[in-house]
């Protein structure tokens, strides 16, 4: 009988499943034509915000230039591409276009089936409050996202590096209620815990700081371009701890604004992590797991290998888009796939 009930209740519910599934997968996209606009420069080409009057992009040469004079006058043409031809402006433009009409479909997708679920009365009152969640998250990346730019749209052509990791932060966190919210309604049933699968949960959440502390930390070295020197492994350059590190007279602002610093702080981090979830493997290996569990902790740590080795070879490599782009792909398969294991750990 529980188990007809926990079917229909998944029937009943597929749509929403779906719905928030897909949520999901636009938010990586979101989280990957970012990584490409930040990585081609072409960010700041958009000088203004427009939520909803600036879907269409320009049709026509004479309406081409109308963005092209706008951005003529910020500091980024001023002080770096002021032999920028209309032909390279729409190299850059087009990316940025691209991340805030995926941002825009993201609201769309999520706002029309969000009424007509809740008009059907497909939500009940827990469900409702997480959707509601959900929407002043999304509501509040869109408004970070905009704090990002605007902050490269003034006397420096270059944006916060702690405005990036709010943005990108936030972008994953959208993402991990969005897809935590989907796994309740996949996988309804608690399991029962003992002290064992208490200790294994514990480490998890340590593990998952650590993640989240290193998303961070490669916000910040993106922000700083602190990946564009150094590009030696294990080595920083003829050492392990160069003096650079803590070249500032300040030790907080060595390990938060310093590149050198940032860097060494997101290899070290980075050793730390893949570690975290070796062990955390390693010790799910003494409980009982469902086969669910032991999928999700394998591909935890596949992931954590493969995203460890992508950082040194785009480290080696100074940064190429492609391999910085795949980094962070890395990066987000890594932070859902510790999700997934979390969750699976609570779930029959």
């Amino acid at each position: 009988m529980k188990n007809n009930s926990l079917h229909k209740d998944f029937d009943r519910q597929k749509s929403i499943i779906l719905w928030l599934l897909t949520g999901c997968f636009l938010i990586y996209l979101m989280v990957v034509i970012g990584g490409i606009t930040r990585l081609t420069h072409s960010g700041l080409s958009m000088v203004e915000w427009n939520p909803i009057v600036g879907s269409l992009p320009p049709m026509s040469d004479a309406a081409w230039q109308i963005p092209f004079e706008k951005y003529k006058q910020s500091p980024e043409y001023q002080l770096i591409n002021n032999q920028f031809s209309l032909a390279e402006f729409k190299s850059i433009y087009w990316w940025e276009y691209i991340h805030r009409l995926l941002g825009r479909t993201i609201g769309v997708v999520f706002l029309i089936p969000f009424f007509y679920f809740l008009v059907k009365k497909k939500f009940d009152k827990a469900l409702l409050k997480k959707m509601v969640v959900l929407l002043f998250l999304g509501a509040l990346q869109g408004v970070l996202g905009w704090f990002m730019v605007y902050s490269g749209l003034q006397k420096e052509p270059h944006v916060s590096h702690y405005r990036l990791a709010a943005h990108l932060i936030s972008a994953f966190t959208v993402f991990g209620f969005t897809f935590w919210y989907a796994m309740d309604l996949i996988y309804p049933t608690d399991l029962e815990e003992n002290k064992i699968s208490k200790n294994v949960k514990w480490w998890s959440k340590i593990m998952f700081s650590a993640i989240v502390l290193q998303i961070i930390y490669g916000a910040f070295v993106a922000g700083l371009k602190a990946g564009l020197f150094y590009n030696t492994y294990p080595m920083m350059g003829h050492s392990l701890m160069p003096e650079t590190v803590m070249a500032y007279d300040s030790f907080w602002k060595n390990l938060l604004e310093n590149p050198a610093g940032v860097q060494f702080l997101h290899r070290n981090i980075a050793i730390i992590v893949t570690i975290l979830v070796l062990f955390v493997w390693e010790k799910s290996r003494k409980i009982q797991l469902t086969r669910l569990q032991r999928s999700a902790s394998n591909f935890m740590l596949t992931v954590v290998i493969i995203q460890f080795l992508l950082g040194i070879v785009t480290l080696l490599y100074s940064v190429p888009v492609l391999m910085g782009v795949l980094h962070q792909t890395g990066a987000f398969f890594l932070f859902a796939s510790s999700l997934f294991f979390i969750h699976s750990l609570r779930k029959a």
